[in-house]
């Protein structure tokens, strides 16, 4: 590993730490350890840490990690977590269409959500079914319940490795379905905040439908999804005109267990940590679903979810 040079770990004020157990840090509750993760006491410090470090050393943005799997042999690489500084929420702006809203990376989504129907906009309530942070919902355009994140992005500011921060606009970007790529193909930069346009309400009691709908749509979810076991949400995209979980489910895989995970019974695009899984268990439950799918259906589920690292 390219470790940053003494005199530059002494100026930062962030929290470095060596072999963490990433297991800690991603809502599956397995996997291997990172040989070195930066929690930034600020953006500021992100920027200096980021210009501490070698411009090759191995670099992943994790925010509450819902919708990532570290394999058992770990990642030599550093992983910088925006959660701990990047959680600023502000109101910039109240047009007479909309408000606009600005969020650090850090900001878990479902607090955007909230925060809009305080403020008496209608629109974003989708983003409290979204259980990891708006850096994550920016990097893959996440969605559920009819809205995807960025129908209600204006800018969003990235980081790059040497730490530059850099203003972009939606149309610096391919938008997709669970994909966002940079037109320019600039590959080595992060999101740490965004800008979000959201429409006002239309009546003079916008806040409290707003927060009903949000209360609706959680009620959904907990219905429908087993949160009470670690899970990292949806595993697979839809198929065009179809459901992975229904292709799963006619496959018959709804509770297949190997090791300590399972495909779970309440919702068969969800692999649950019954209590003591490892990476290998669930993706190997990933390779499973992906392969029997193929076989009976001539599909290709594509992985919502990230796997980083080696195998042990």
């Amino acid at each position: 590993m390219n470790m940053a040079d003494a005199t530059n770990l002494q100026s930062l004020r962030g929290a470095l730490r060596l072999n963490e157990p990433m297991s800690k840090h991603v809502s599956w509750r397995a996997g291997g350890v990172a040989a070195r993760t930066y929690a930034p006491a600020d953006l500021d410090d992100l920027c200096a840490f980021l210009r501490s470090i070698s411009r090759t050393e191995g670099l992943y943005f994790v925010g509450l990690g819902s919708n990532l799997l570290v394999r058992d042999g770990g990642v030599r690489a550093t992983v910088v977590f925006t959660h701990w500084a990047l959680r600023q929420i502000t109101l910039l702006s109240t047009g007479e269409s909309n408000i606009e809203i600005h969020a650090g990376a850090g900001v878990a989504s479902p607090k955007v959500a909230r925060f809009a129907a305080l403020h008496g906009a209608q629109g974003a309530e989708f983003l409290a079914g979204i259980p990891g942070t708006i850096g994550g919902a920016l990097a893959m355009n996440a969605g559920c319940y009819g809205g995807e994140t960025w129908e209600l992005v204006s800018s969003v500011t990235t980081i790059d490795r040497a730490g530059g921060l850099h203003q972009r606009a939606p149309n610096e970007f391919h938008i997709g379905y669970r994909s966002v790529k940079s037109i320019s193909g600039l590959a080595d930069e992060w999101f740490v905040s965004a800008n979000f346009k959201v429409p006002h309400g239309d009546a003079d009691n916008a806040s409290e439908k707003s927060r009903n709908k949000i209360k609706q749509l959680l009620s959904k979810r907990i219905a429908s999804q087993p949160l009470q076991q670690p899970n990292a949400g949806s595993v697979f995209r839809n198929p065009l005109n179809d459901h992975a979980a229904r292709l799963i489910e006619v496959c018959g895989l709804k509770g297949t267990r190997i090791g300590g995970a399972e495909i779970s019974l309440k919702h068969a695009n969800f692999i649950v940590n019954t209590g003591d899984a490892t990476a290998a268990d669930i993706e190997s439950l990933i390779d499973l679903a992906q392969n029997t799918v193929r076989e009976k259906f001539g599909i290709t589920l594509e992985r919502e979810v990230r796997i980083i690292g080696e195998h042990a």
